[in-house]
C-alpha cells in the first residue's frame, strides 16, 4: 500500500507553485505523486503548475483526477473549464466547448452565486452561436455581481451579435461607467454606433479608447477605416500601421492606391507579393485592378481569373412556397433585429449582427444548407491551380451573415467583402424584369468602389446573373459585385454571408 506524501513535501509543492518556480512544482508533485498514495494536495498544485505553463492537455487530465478526489469543490470545475475552452480555441479537442460547459454548470449547481462561472459559462455558449442563452447566462451573473464591469462588456457583445444594437450599446456604456478605462469597451461602444450609422460618436469612442491606450490594436484600425470614409488616405495608412492588425497591409495598399500613390503603391505591392502562399482576397482585388489599369502581369495567384470562378445553382429545399423559405422569409419579418447602417445601399435594409449566430431554426437550417454548397463549390473547381483552391480553408466558418431588403429603385453600388475568402447569397424575393432586362440582376466584375482608372476608356471585365428564388451564388470575395436598380414594386430579399477561415481568438474568461 502506497504510504502518504509527508507535510514537508507538499508544503515544497506548494512553495515553489506560490513562488512561480512552475516546472519545478510540476517535477516535485510529479514525483511525489508517484512515489505515495493520492493527495488532493499534491494533485490540484500539479494541475496549477500544468496549467500556469500553458500545458492545457496535461492540466486536464491533472484536474480530472483531482475532481475524483474533491467533486464538490467549484473551484476546480472552474478551472478545468477555462482549460477546456483554451483545447477547443486551439483546435485540440473537438468537444473542449461541451467539455467546458459541463464543468461551469458543476461549478454553478455546487455555488449557485458564482457569478465568474455564469460570466464564463456565457462565452462559451457564445462560441457556439447559442446567443439567446447566452444573453441569459450573463444576465444571471449580473444579476449576483451588477457592478461587473467585463459581465456587462460581454453581455454587450451578445446583443450586438444577436442584431440588438441599442441594447449593445447600454451594456458598453455600464461597462465604461464602472470602469472609464475600459478600452476594448469604448472600442466596441464604437464600432456599434458605426453600425447604427452614428459616425460622430463613433469616432469619440475610438478616440476615448486611443487616449487610455495610444497602441489598442482595434481602436487604431476603426480609426482607420473612418479617415479611409473620409478619404484621409495619408493619415489613415499611419493608424493601419498603428495597429498591426489583420490585413492592415493591403487596406495600407489600398490607401496608397486609391490615393494614387503608383510608385509607393508598386513598392509595397512587390513585397507582399513575396509573402507565399497567396491567400488574401483583398491583396487580389487590388493586384488585379492595378495590373488591368497598367496593363502589367497580375503574379497574385489568389484566384486571377476571378469571373471564372463564379458559382450558380438553385437549391430544391429552398424553391418558393417550401417550408424552408416560407420560414426564412416569416423569421425576415417577425425576427426583432436591428439595422445596420449601409452607405452603399440604396432603398434598402440591412440586418445587423450574424444571421446564423441567431436562434432562429430557418437561419441554422438555412446555413447548414450553405456549407454543403461551399463543399460542392470547391469539388467543382477542385482541379483549379490557385491558391484560392489549393488554400481552401478546411475549417471555414461564416464571418458574417445578413439579409438584404431592397424596395423600388434599390441597389447596392460595386463593393468587395474584404474579410471573406468566399462571399455568396441565396434569393429569397425577387422582383419581376421584362424579358431581356437586367434590373435586379447581380452584377460581378473587376472594377468598383471608385477605384482610380487611368484613361476613360479603360475596360474592366464585367458579367450578370439574373438569380430567381431559390438560387444561391458563391464568388470570390476578391471579386466586385453590385445589384442592378430594379423599378418593380416587388421587393428583391436576399441572405448574404461570407466564408472565411476559422480563426483563434480568445473568450472573455474571468
Amino acid at each position: 500500500m502506497a504510504t502518504p506524501a509527508n507535510s514537508n513535501d507538499i508544503n515544497r509543492a506548494i512553495g515553489l507553485l506560490n513562488a512561480g518556480q512552475l516546472l519545478q512544482a510540476e517535477q516535485l508533485c510529479t514525483q511525489l505523486l508517484q512515489q505515495h498514495a493520492p493527495n488532493f494536495v499534491l494533485q490540484h498544485v500539479l494541475s496549477l503548475a500544468l496549467d500556469g505553463q500553458q500545458k492545457y492537455a496535461e492540466a486536464a487530465i491533472s484536474y480530472e483526477k483531482a475532481i475524483v478526489l474533491q467533486p464538490n469543490n467549484a473551484d476546480l470545475h472552474f478551472n478545468i473549464a477555462i482549460v477546456y475552452t483554451n483545447l477547443s480555441e486551439q483546435n485540440q479537442l473537438l468537444n473542449g466547448f461541451e467539455m467546458a460547459k459541463k464543468h461551469y454548470l458543476h461549478a454553478i449547481q455546487i455555488k449557485p452565486n458564482f457569478f465568474e462561472a455564469h460570466g464564463n459559462l456565457g462565452t462559451v455558449l457564445q462560441r457556439q452561436g447559442q446567443l439567446i442563452e447566452a444573453i441569459a447566462s450573463y444576465q444571471t451573473g449580473l444579476k449576483i455581481n451588477p457592478t461587473d464591469a467585463r459581465g456587462h462588456f460581454n453581455l454587450g457583445t451578445a446583443l450586438r451579435d444577436n442584431g440588438d444594437l441599442a441594447a449593445a450599446v447600454q451594456s458598453y456604456l455600464r461597462a465604461i461607467e464602472l470602469f472609464p478605462n475600459y478600452t476594448d469597451g469604448h472600442n466596441n461602444l464604437g464600432e456599434t454606433m458605426r453600425d447604427m450609422g452614428n459616425m460622430t460618436d463613433a469616432v469619440k469612442a475610438y478616440q476615448a479608447a486611443l487616449s487610455v491606450n495610444p497602441q489598442h490594436a482595434r481602436a487604431n484600425y476603426n480609426m482607420a477605416e473612418f479617415l479611409v470614409m473620409s478619404a484621409k488616405f495619408a493619415q489613415a495608412i499611419d493608424f493601419f500601421e498603428q495597429s498591426q492588425l489583420d490585413d492592415w497591409q493591403e487596406r495600407s495598399l489600398y490607401c496608397l492606391y486609391k490615393a494614387q500613390k503608383y510608385d509607393d503603391f508598386a513598392k509595397k505591392r512587390d513585397a507582399l507579393l513575396q509573402q507565399k502562399p497567396h491567400t488574401s482576397p483583398f491583396l487580389a482585388t487590388l493586384c488585379t485592378h492595378y495590373s488591368q489599369n497598367f496593363n502589367v502581369v497580375d503574379t497574385y495567384n489568389f484566384c486571377k481569373n476571378g469571373l471564372d470562378f463564379v458559382y450558380h445553382t438553385s437549391l430544391p429545399d429552398l424553391q418558393a412556397g417550401s417550408a424552408l423559405h416560407t420560414a426564412l422569409l416569416n423569421d425576415i419579418e417577425m425576427a426583432n433585429i436591428a439595422e445596420r447602417k449601409q452607405g452603399r445601399l440604396t432603398n434598402g435594409q440591412q440586418s445587423a449582427g450574424n444571421l446564423f449566430k441567431r436562434p432562429e431554426a430557418s437561419f441554422r437550417q438555412l446555413a447548414e444548407i450553405i456549407k454543403q454548397q461551399f463543399l460542392a463549390y470547391r469539388e467543382k473547381f477542385g482541379q483549379a491551380d490557385c491558391d484560392l483552391i489549393t488554400h481552401f480553408p478546411q475549417n471555414p466558418t461564416f464571418a458574417s451573415a445578413w439579409y438584404v431588403k431592397m424596395q423600388q429603385g434599390g441597389h447596392l453600388s460595386a463593393h468587395i467583402h474584404e474579410i471573406g475568402w468566399l462571399s455568396g447569397a441565396v434569393y429569397l424575393a425577387m422582383p419581376d424584369s421584362t424579358a431581356g432586362s437586367s434590373e435586379g440582376a447581380f452584377e460581378y466584375g473587376t472594377h468598383g468602389d471608385d477605384y482610380p482608372i487611368q484613361q476613360a476608356e479603360q475596360k474592366f471585365a464585367t458579367a450578370q446573373i439574373l438569380p430567381k428564388v431559390g438560387d444561391i451564388v458563391l464568388f470570390p470575395s476578391s471579386l466586385f459585385h453590385r445589384t442592378i436598380p430594379f423599378q418593380s414594386n416587388q421587393a428583391r430579399i436576399c441572405i448574404a454571408f461570407d466564408l472565411a477561415p476559422a480563426n483563434s481568438t480568445s473568450t472573455s474568461n474571468y
